[in-house]
Order: structure tokens, then C-alpha cells, then sequence
């Protein structure tokens, strides 16, 4: 007898849960359906009811089930793996954990795994999709830092694989993408520092390839325009730029004349960057200069810096990020984009 025909006591009684290894006629036993059937609803078919996916998966999950990936890859072509593509840098102050506690819950009671692989230093961000695209290393891909014409998005659009990425780009083509309104933000925050009475406002930005760099400078630009007052976009320095390099940037441009006192940081480790700078230069935060900046973990409130944060949720990012790859690798095409509102809930 095998393994697959499971104990003859117990074979073909509906919800019974037979010995031995779980296999696909183990959860077909306890739950009435088909091999065939119980097979689609694993791999989330979309022509099954969601309710007999959700079904099958939890009962996978309750005995323990887990598929023969060899045998699977040969039948299917699919692996079953998600793959979030992070640099190292990415982990530091939470993004990279935030991300993947959001995508992991967005797969959870499916039969996929999410597999992180490494963008190193020094290495093309094109070549890890490359990889994972021509050796089926995964059934889709996740990856952060869009460009206006991210040749990621162009290589996975040409070769019709799966993907989400964080942020967008510029192609003609709509494609999956999970983004924060930073345009939105920019505005506002421009808005609050005006209120504020700073007469001009500066931003430390992200390099210029990077999609949401222009939003930015939309935001303020427009925000500064509305408010009738100036800014300007720091030079020589971005937030991929040493922390110090930020800082002493700050100090000087603070000590000439017309100087920024508003400023609107695109990150809490530019913001303490920033601050840092203004106190050096003998600026008071809170009082003879303000700041705004976006804040994504707890980390930042610890230093009370006396600057005001508008939260940008990344667990919340990696849950749609899950959960719209798993719409597109199911073949779905329509509506796979979710923009994140930025809430201003400043504290008079």
C-alpha cells in the first residue's frame, strides 16, 4: 500500500484526516472534491469559487501538506515561489522587514514561499531579474526603486513574467505596481511648512532616475506656488548620500543668505540628517526652522526631534504587493495598482 492510497480504515470518509504523509487524495478525502479540483484550488485557479480555494488551502495548512516542488515544477512549470529582490541598505530602520511582514501575510494560507534574493553592491539591478526570469527561479517577482524607464519593468513587460514593483515608471504600458502619493505628500507637507511661516522650503531629493524624485518636486513646486512663497531642491547632495554629507550640506547652505528654514525630508534618516544640520547652524527646530518629513517606524519618534511626520505605511505596501501578484499570476490583467493617500494629521 502506499502513501498516496492512505489507510484503507479511513479511505473515502469525508473529513477524516488519514495517516501518514499528506498528499493531494488526503485533502480530496476530507474534503469531497476532486484530486484535479483540490490541485486548482492550491494553486489558486481563478475559475474555482474563492471560498473553495480558501477551503482547500486551510485544510493544506492544517494537516501540514506540502507539495513535491520537483514534481510540480515538471507538471506545472510553476515553483511556487515569490521572489523580493532588496538590497542590503534596505534592510536598515525597517523597510526591508516591514516589507516582507506585509508580502508573508499576503501569502499566508497559499501555497506559495517568498524567497529574498540579494542585490549586492556594484550589481546591475537588471541582473537578478535576468536570472530569475530565465532560469524559472520563481512563478513572479517584487522589487522597490522604480525608474521613470526602469529597464526591470521593460525586460518582465517584454517577457510577460509576472511581477509588482514598488513604485512606477514611465512606460506607455499600465503594469502591476504598489506606490505612496508622494506627490500628495509634497504638497502638503510644502503647505504645513508654509503655514508654519517658513517663506522657503528645500528638499533633500532621491537620485533623479528614481520615479518619485519628479513627483517630489511636482508636490513642492506646486505647494510653494499655491502658498506664494520660494524653494529649492538641495544640490550636490541626495538620499542616497552619506548621512554627513547631508548634514554638513545643511550647515552651509544655512549659514548664507536666504537660506531654507522649511524643510521636507523624503525619509526619517535624511530628516535626522537635517535636523542635525539646522541645530549645528544654530536653527532651532520648531521654532526659527521646521521640518516634515515622512516616517515609516517608531524609530524616529524615540529622538523627538520637534519635526512632524506623515506615516507611510510599508507593512501595509507589502500586503498589496502580495496580493496583487498573486491577481496577476493567477491571469489577471485589470486594475493592479494601489496608491497609498498620504493622512495629514497635524498635532496645533
Amino acid at each position: 500500500m502506499s502513501q498516496e492510497d492512505g489507510p484503507p480504515a479511513t479511505r473515502g470518509k469525508r473529513g477524516v484526516k488519514p495517516s501518514g504523509k499528506p498528499t493531494l487524495k488526503t485533502i480530496a478525502q476530507m474534503t469531497g472534491l476532486a484530486v484535479t479540483t483540490i490541485s486548482r484550488a492550491l494553486n489558486n485557479a481563478p475559475e474555482l469559487a474563492q471560498e473553495t480555494r480558501d477551503r482547500v488551502q486551510k485544510i493544506a495548512a492544517e494537516i501540514g501538506y506540502l507539495p513535491d516542488r520537483a514534481a510540480l515544477r515538471l507538471k506545472t512549470g510553476r515553483t511556487n515561489v515569490i521572489a523580493l529582490i532588496l538590497e542590503p541598505d534596505e534592510q536598515i530602520y525597517g523597510f526591508g522587514t516591514n516589507l516582507v511582514t506585509g508580502i508573508t501575510e499576503a501569502l499566508r494560507d497559499t501555497s506559495y514561499h517568498l524567497v529574498i534574493t540579494p542585490l549586492f553592491r556594484n550589481m546591475q539591478p537588471i541582473v537578478p531579474i535576468q536570472h530569475i526570469v530565465r532560469n524559472r527561479m520563481a512563478d513572479g517577482v517584487i522589487f522597490s526603486k522604480a525608474e521613470t524607464f526602469d529597464e526591470r519593468i521593460r525586460f518582465l513587460i517584454d517577457n510577460d513574467f509576472p511581477f509588482v514593483s514598488h513604485g512606477r515608471s514611465g512606460w506607455p504600458e499600465i503594469h502591476p505596481y504598489v506606490d505612496f502619493d508622494n506627490e500628495a505628500y509634497a504638497y502638503g507637507a510644502t503647505l504645513r511648512l508654509a503655514a508654519k511661516g517658513c517663506r522657503k522650503v528645500s528638499i533633500v531629493l532621491p537620485d533623479s532616475a528614481l520615479t518619485y524624485a519628479e513627483h517630489l518636486k511636482s508636490g513642492i513646486a506646486r505647494g510653494a506656488r499655491d502658498a506664494g512663497i520660494e524653494y529649492e531642491f538641495a544640490s550636490d547632495v541626495n538620499l542616497g548620500s552619506p548621512t554627513d554629507s547631508i548634514r554638513n550640506y545643511v550647515i552651509k547652505r544655512s549659514r548664507r543668505p536666504d537660506h531654507p528654514d522649511g524643510y521636507v525630508c523624503a525619509s526619517e534618516v535624511s530628516a535626522l540628517a537635517v535636523i542635525g544640520g539646522l541645530s549645528d547652524a544654530g536653527m532651532v527646530v520648531g521654532k526659527t526652522a521646521h521640518v516634515v518629513t515622512k516616517q515609516s517606524t517608531s524609530m524616529f519618534a524615540q529622538f523627538q526631534p520637534g519635526a512632524e511626520t506623515v506615516q507611510e505605511d510599508f507593512v501595509s505596501a507589502g500586503r498589496n504587493l502580495g496580493s496583487l501578484l498573486l491577481k496577476r499570476i493567477s491571469g489577471e490583467t485589470e486594475n493592479l495598482h494601489h496608491m497609498q493617500s498620504p493622512v495629514f494629521d497635524w498635532k496645533d
